[in-house]
């Protein structure tokens, strides 16, 4: 009869454990840019007959506005029933005459006041693609079921616009997400701005 080393059938099970734990790491390791690669992915997007062009999450699909837009997609994962939006508008300068980046705030000011339960935050100066820009931010609050008899809560949105002025257009760059949703919405926003060209 043969008597086993208790300390040598440890050392080989120990082995195998180790061994495991390196291949999960591995795994997890992989799992972690695979996720990070599939959410950074991007589509950009081009004016036509232009040189303005931004890009934006690829996951993002094109949205219906009620306006005339230059680009209009939301996040179809966003976890509320308001949807996660950026929004591209321009309009054209008069170049003998172009306004004052002040009365480009007001007029914005202006129109977003008719939303409901619109209530201004803040706003700053910035740049994007270095032209002279701003910031406004500011909540308004909508009603994204409005279907009769079906229960819908308001949502309370969150929203950043930025001013962009060339010599010849103004161009409003517009992210709005629900409170909750926010905080990364706007971490988005900021690698959306950075791929901005405008020439």
């Amino acid at each position: 009869m043969t008597a086993t080393n208790p300390s040598i059938r440890s050392f080989h099970t120990r082995n195998k454990d180790i061994g495991v734990a390196i291949v999960v790491l591995i795994a997890l390791a992989l799992g972690y840019l695979l996720s990070q690669v599939v959410i950074n992915r991007t589509k950009t997007y081009q004016e036509p007959d232009s040189p303005f062009t931004l890009q934006y999450p690829a996951g993002w699909t094109d949205a219906e506005s009620l306006q005339e837009v230059l680009l209009k997609v939301e996040n179809p994962v966003a976890d509320s029933a308001f949807k996660t939006s950026l929004t591209v508008e321009t309009r054209e300068l008069d170049p003998s005459a172009p306004p004052t980046m002040q009365q480009l705030i007001d007029r914005r000011v202006e129109q977003r006041s008719a939303l409901t339960g619109y209530h201004f935050i803040a706003n700053r100066e910035t740049t994007v693609a270095g032209a002279p820009a701003q910031e406004l931010q500011y909540t308004y609050v909508v009603q994204p079921i409005d279907t009769p008899r079906r229960v819908s809560l308001p949502v309370v949105v969150i929203a950043r616009d930025y001013i962009l002025q060339t010599p010849t257009r103004t161009y409003y760059i517009t992210l709005a997400a629900p409170e909750n949703e926010f905080e990364r919405a706007s971490q988005r926003m900021d690698a959306i701005l950075q791929s901005v060209k405008l020439q």
